[in-house]
């Protein structure tokens, strides 16, 4: 039976078609292109998309080509097609300056933290997303009915949805993600080099170094533009890492103890508090948040969850039976739920939480 819900993908690498194939996997039907018609024919030919032109009824497209090429790609699927309806997002690693071009309420900017050391369609897994974090960056013109639409499709193929700003995701990742990148390389280069004159290094390699250089084996080519796109963080949280270890290394070189293990024990604690991949409904607290339908209301909500740390798990939309006002239902951690009604509170919305 053909699903009534029809998708695009541009972009048929790794997390392009990743995405068709977790949509099929979730009852949507899924056609897709790609610059490559080779890529595009084995896409066809494994079935990880039914077609290559996007239907007449096509409700969500997925740029998922460079950072580069997506405002210009993103802003002529919303020239052609101009439902209402339709919704564009992205998965690029860098978000700010695809914001700052993209001026259509409809286009909605996302990334998924998530990969795979395999790469393009060959790598392709419907369950990639499955417990990821999948950021989204709502701005001022963002519609809440959007939102709320892009948010539940994400929750559908698995994501844990994380809404920020672009500036924040940009300053954000460059430590989450874009600098670690940049070491595991560097360590496995320094590796190799130095197995060149002892071959069995490598076969020294334990666990903590297979574990800490592993995503060096990802697809390089992606990484130069995603990393020229975020230079003044990536570069910024570089040269703070560079001063934490010349402060190991000093401390090392003057056998201070005390310094190497506070270093130690607050980097153990702190990697045994990061947050689990899910959270138990138990532990969530759901928030009633009343809000205007004018533009700005939703980013407003997001980024005072974004200013204090607060994971938005769950989020769906109740339209008011009259007037231009409705309730966003939220799914928050239970423990964050107090601060985040005072803070929602001292931006004048009216909150309360429900039983």
């Amino acid at each position: 039976m053909t699903s009534a819900r029809h998708a695009h993908v541009i972009g048929l690498g790794l997390i392009g078609a990743s995405v068709a194939l977790a949509l099929r996997a979730a009852g949507w039907t899924v056609t897709g292109e790609d610059l490559d018609a080779e890529v595009a024919r084995e896409a066809l030919a494994a079935d990880v998309v039914l077609g290559v032109e996007p239907s007449a009824t096509t409700e969500l497209v997925v740029v998922a080509t460079p950072a580069g090429a997506v405002a210009p790609v993103a802003a002529g699927v919303l020239g052609r097609m101009r439902s209402p309806e339709l919704i564009v997002t992205d998965v690029a690693g860098v978000k700010e300056a695809i914001a700052q071009e993209m001026r259509d309420p409809r286009f909605l900017g996302g990334h998924p933290m998530a990969g795979s050391e395999l790469r393009g369609l060959k790598g392709a897994r419907a369950d990639l997303f499955q417990g990821c974090t999948w950021v989204l960056t709502p701005t001022a013109s963002t519609p809440v009915d959007v939102y709320t639409r892009l948010h539940g499709v994400l929750r559908e193929i698995g994501a844990n949805v994380v809404a920020i700003s672009a500036g924040d995701h940009d300053r954000l990742v460059a430590l989450a993600s874009h600098v670690p990148h940049l070491l595991a390389g560097a360590l496995m280069n320094q590796a190799a080099e130095a197995a060149r004159e002892d071959a069995v290094l490598l076969q020294l390699a334990a666990g903590g170094f297979r574990d800490m250089t592993r995503i060096a084996a990802g697809d390089p080519a992606i990484w130069p533009d995603v990393l020229f796109e975020n230079r003044d963080a990536v570069c910024a949280s570089l040269d703070a890492l560079q001063e934490r270890l010349e402060g190991l290394r000093v401390a090392l070189a003057n056998r201070d103890r005390d310094v190497l293990e506070r270093s130690l024990s607050s980097a153990s604690t702190a990697r045994r508090q990061l947050p689990g991949r899910a959270l138990n409904s138990d532990h969530l607290a759901y928030l009633r948040v009343l809000i205007s339908d004018q533009p700005g209301s939703l980013a407003r909500v997001t980024t005072t969850a974004s200013d204090l740390l607060v994971n938005i798990y769950d989020i769906e939309i109740a339209h008011a039976v009259e007037g231009n006002q409705g309730a966003l239902l939220l799914a928050v951690d239970v423990d964050q739920a107090e601060r985040f009604m005072h803070a929602l509170r001292d931006a004048d919305f009216g909150v309360v939480r429900e039983r």
